[in-house]
């Protein structure tokens, strides 16, 4: 089933004039909203006096199919209270939803503070509710679609049904492509999977999978993918391009990391911590789903261009392997420090084709998008951490995407890009411009997460625009680690779709 048809409803008085068949009540509280909801939430409380903390099904005349689920956020006059309770409360009530065989719910809001952190409160509850009802690729094409039974959402309030759709299936894009299985979901496949998404929308999409185009375009991806070319997991880059009508007065430049599987390389994951690297595509496929909510909502006056690197990074008597050096599309010698640090690679050689182009764009604004260290995971925790070089901070839109995604319930958390991180990669010989990284863990490397963004602002090219040169260009490394997968499971977790909800509610309202 594709994304659920989004219709809204003014007020909670016009249910009865729809084909609804639950009504879903979000909020800290569930008191004075009618005689007949009030009374039944009552009786509910005389037999359940749980009822108001952890919610649950209701039997109520005055409501569609006579079905009330109360969803509680808790409390949320507390300092560290956001409007993820409200995207948390609708999230578990997807469940309970459908274990009560509600296929065409209504969602409202209730008693939502005054307060501006709750400004975007119904959209968050929606894309809260479609997250819960999400199920894999695989089950759906194993079972079939009708696995998701909910066919369509109504919504109480104030809200744009077809940009909600939008988003949401941008979401379910990236989705899709970060928690699909590494067969199903390799390079290729992605490239597939990719193509058929944007059939018939006005993105481009082209995708490079010619082994010596690659290694001459894209010299440290094709190192990386070097055992993997003779295989059915040969890599590709895909690309996708937005161009608006009317005049341009932005370009996005998006490169996302597409690790189908990360063995590590020769530096080989052990004691267990393989698991759940098929989801080192969660760059790629939050990109991706960015790019899908552009397809949806065509925006004016932005044009966006993305490279995916879709790549596994097989082990084999041809892998790459530490020491090696390696020459980059920007001409800039790498010596590899460690194989399993292979994302930031991948993305290397498709971050200098955006440079290059960049200065032809108008008001180009690059990103990387990656699940790109363990440090990120342990210093942020579930939060996305954003890298901005100065030209990026200094514009304001760093600012405005910290705060789209307080808004929209895809937080972030600043990290800063210090000296100490450009020293880090600095080559140590005359043999090497740049090392790759050291031959430690990420997570317990000092600046483990800002030091990738030096690397890849030197090794793109990147370093000739910042802020005090004739051309800067605006940078932001985002690194999902801690936020790409619910509560920090790789192998199980569902995917959360981040940075999609962020980058839409900033660049597409």
């Amino acid at each position: 089933m594709a994304t659920p048809q989004v219709q809204v409803v003014a007020t909670i008085d016009e249910l009865g004039q729809h084909d609804f068949d639950a009504l879903i009540l979000v909020g800290p509280e569930f008191g004075n909203l009618n005689d007949a909801i009030d009374a039944a939430i009552a009786q509910g409380i005389r037999v359940n006096a749980g009822l108001l903390a952890s919610g649950g099904v209701l039997a109520c005349v005055d409501v569609p199919a006579e079905r009330l689920i109360l969803a509680p956020t808790g409390p949320l006059d507390r300092d560290y209270d956001d409007v993820r309770r409200f995207y948390d409360a609708a999230r578990k009530a997807a469940d309970v939803a459908v274990a009560a065989g509600a296929t065409r719910p209504a969602i409202m809001t209730v008693h939502v503070p005054n307060d501006e952190q709750f400004n975007q409160v119904v959209a968050a509850t929606y894309f809260g509710f479609a997250q819960g009802l999400y199920q894999p690729l695989e089950a759906r094409e194993h079972f079939g679609e009708e696995l998701e039974v909910v066919s369509h959402v109504g919504i109480i309030g104030k809200a744009d049904a077809a940009w909600l759709e939008a988003v949401e299936s941008g979401r379910r894009v990236a989705r899709d492509l970060c928690g699909t299985e590494p067969e199903r979901m390799s390079p290729l496949r992605f490239a597939e999977y990719c193509q058929d998404a944007f059939a018939g929308t006005s993105v481009k999409v082209s995708v490079v999978d010619d082994q010596p185009e690659l290694e001459v375009e894209y010299p440290l991806l094709a190192a990386v993918a070097r055992a993997s070319f003779a295989t059915n997991q040969r890599p590709c880059v895909i690309r996708l391009e937005y161009v608006p009508e009317g005049p341009i007065e932005q370009t996005l430049m998006l490169v996302g990391k597409g690790i189908t599987y990360d063995t590590g390389g020769a530096d080989l994951k052990v004691g267990g911590h393989m698991a759940g690297m098929s989801r080192d595509k969660g760059g790629a496929a939050g990109v991706a789903g960015f790019v899908k909510a552009v397809a949806g909502i065509q925006p004016k006056g932005i044009k966006v261009v993305a490279e995916l690197a879709a790549v596994r990074n097989n082990i084999g008597e041809t892998a790459f392997v530490a020491d090696e050096i390696i020459t980059g599309r920007s001409g800039k010698r790498v010596r590899i420090g460690n194989t399993d640090a292979e994302g930031r690679l991948i993305m290397a050689d498709c971050l200098a084709r955006m440079v290059e182009l960049a200065p032809s764009e108008k008001h180009p604004m690059l990103f990387t998008v990656a699940t790109l260290t363990g440090h990120a995971a342990l210093a942020k925790g579930p939060y996305t951490a954003l890298v901005p070089n100065k030209t990026a901070a200094r514009s304001g839109q760093v600012d405005a995407l910290l705060t789209a995604g307080e808004l929209w319930a895809d937080p972030a958390e600043l990290s800063m890009s210090r000296r100490e991180d450009f020293d880090f990669v600095r080559g140590r010989t005359k043999a090497d411009d740049l090392l790759s990284s050291n031959n430690g863990p990420s997570a317990t490397t000092k600046r483990g997460h800002q030091f990738p963004m030096a690397f890849l602002v030197e090794v793109s090219g990147l370093g000739e625009h910042q802020l005090s040169s004739a051309a800067p260009i605006p940078y932001v490394h985002v690194d999902i680690a801690g936020s790409g997968v619910e509560g920090g499971d790789w192998q199980h977790g569902k995917p959360t779709a981040t940075p999609v909800l962020a980058l839409a509610g900033h660049y597409l309202r």
